[in-house]
């Protein structure tokens, strides 16, 4: 008999032989969020440890993402669009914080909505005063626009 408090040491007893899947035997509904038609949003306003949790989740199948917008922590409203943050944008940028965890940091990750809605609209003004050849080779190069 062994002792009950050792505990066993050195390599596992058994190697796998093929790495965990989550999903494995499920089919994907490409229309559900998350699918190749309406991929899962982009992590914006967290700092990067918060990100690779997020990341995580969305990797190993345990991501939940919003159904309706919750409510930010600072000003009750419901603001709050994206799963696992507990600030709305605003709030977080205003106070410099994550959006995730709240705590203070220089460096957050993603951009804001205001630097994508301005590089959206600076492209719209491109596309609309340039020749056709252009605008198509334009239009090929931006893969998120429908």
């Amino acid at each position: 008999m062994s002792s009950s408090g050792a505990k066993r040491s050195g390599p596992p007893k058994h190697q796998n032989k093929y790495a965990w899947k989550p999903n494995a035997g499920r089919k994907i509904n490409e229309t559900e969020v998350g699918g190749r038609f309406r991929p899962l949003s982009e992590i914006t306003g967290v700092c990067p440890r918060c990100k690779d949790q997020i990341e995580w989740k969305r990797r190993y199948g345990k991501y939940k993402p919003l159904l309706q917008p919750a409510k930010c922590q600072r000003f009750s409203k419901r603001a709050v669009r994206q799963a696992y943050h507990s600030l709305c944008p605003g709030c977080a940028k205003e106070h410099g914080v994550c959006a995730k965890c709240c705590c203070n940091t220089k460096q957050i990750v993603g951009r804001d909505i205001s630097e994508v809605e301005a590089e959206q609209k600076m492209l719209e003004e491109a596309i609309k005063n340039s020749r056709e050849r252009e605008r198509r080779s334009l239009l090929r190069a931006c893969p998120n626009r429908y």
